[in-house]
């Protein structure tokens, strides 16, 4: 995705945000990967080394001219890196920029205290139970509310949250939605303040997880958005291990070596199966049975090695209704004649251990068409 924004547009702003509200009180927020400095360091291997070191004068001299308020126009300057003339005033100019928002930015009314929400009126023994800020907390006895200890962030729990938070209804409440149902409002609402912060001309978003990028687009094209428009926002192919045809993933960062070699790409391989038997011309409930089957087939092997794998679903849906599909591609032709092939998405999630893993393959059409 970033390669491919850097090819394509003069500035690339990368946004690094572990998001929160897409997190239910029950999943692994606490445990997702956390790696920015390890990711800055590679994405500075995507900027050209002469560039670099180009862009590094221009931002000492820049600090050099900040440093000295008192001059009335710096001399032209240059450094030891690189042999390039800076001139003063001359803007700083990247072709990355990384955005990595704290979560006080993101979600401002997290950080207001418990006595904020309490109104005058309310029992503070009531309000210390129905807390927002996501820390337990005592009344003492002069009736002051007493942070205790750290529990469920309000962020989290979509019982406790404030704020304005976007609602995706009907295409966020199905497929994925339905095994998390308040991931697609964290999604939604979490884009959208990106999109506000940054205000970009296109946006990248990865196959893999399609139904997002779907929602999004749904939701750009709702909103009537133009930073980004609906027609701007990119499905870029999911990016695969060469050897397994594993779909890369920070989550794979928990599986073990043997659950990421033998059992994690079966779900690829599944999925697989279904496509070429909907291309074959069977129907989609005999298609979801096939890579139903290979699954479990799998999950049997496993458990021999004593590997849990555990089917979450299996499903084929329209890309631009989020309608699941049960019978044949081939739509019947009014007035007879050979009918349309419908478009497809075939997707499935399972566990591999404690590691929840989600994969899809397109069926008529490729990430890069519209829907």
């Amino acid at each position: 995705m970033l390669r491919r924004s850097m090819e394509q547009n003069k500035y690339t702003c990368l946004t690094l945000f572990i998001n929160p509200t897409q997190f239910a009180p029950h999943e692994d927020l606490a445990s997702y990967p956390r790696t920015l400095d390890r990711d800055v360091q590679v994405l500075e291997g995507l900027v050209g080394e002469g560039y670099k070191k180009e862009w590094e004068a221009r931002y000492a001299a820049a600090r050099a001219r900040l440093e000295t308020p008192s001059a009335v126009k710096a001399p032209e300057t240059t450094t030891t890196t690189t042999t390039t003339t800076i001139a003063a005033g001359e803007p700083l100019e990247a072709p990355l920029i990384v955005f990595a928002p704290s979560r006080e930015t993101m979600y401002p009314l997290s950080t207001i205290p418990d006595e904020a929400f309490i109104d005058e009126t309310d029992d503070l023994t009531s309000a210390a139970e129905n807390t927002t800020t996501g820390k337990a907390v005592g009344v003492a006895k002069d009736g002051e509310v007493q942070p205790e200890e750290e529990a469920t962030s309000m962020l989290q729990d979509t019982s406790k949250q404030r704020g304005a938070f976007v609602r995706v209804k009907g295409w966020g409440d199905v497929l994925e939605g339905e095994a998390r149902p308040q991931f697609f409002q964290g999604v939604a609402t979490v884009c959208t303040k990106l999109f506000n912060a940054v205000q970009p001309d296109h946006a990248y978003f990865g196959q893999k997880d399609i139904q997002q990028a779907l929602v999004l687009k749904r939701m750009l094209q709702d909103l009537l958005s133009d930073s980004p428009s609906a027609e701007n926002l990119h499905i870029i192919p999911t990016t695969r291990d060469a050897t397994t045809g594993l779909a890369l993933s920070s989550r794979n960062a928990y599986l073990t070596p043997r659950e990421r070699t033998q059992y994690a790409p079966a779900l690829f391989s599944a999925l697989g199966k279904a496509r070429e038997a909907l291309l074959n011309g069977r129907t989609a409930d005999e298609a979801i049975k096939v890579a139903t089957e290979e699954l479990k087939t799998t999950k049997r092997e496993a458990e021999r090695e004593g590997v849990t794998v555990t089917l979450d679903h299996v499903d084929i849906f329209e890309p631009a209704t989020f309608r699941r599909l049960r019978g044949p591609l081939l739509r019947p032709a009014s007035g007879g004649g050979s009918g349309e092939q419908r478009k497809a998405v075939v997707v499935g999630a399972v566990w591999v251990g404690r590691t929840r893993l989600i994969d899809n393959l397109l069926v008529g059409w490729e990430a890069g068409e519209e829907p």
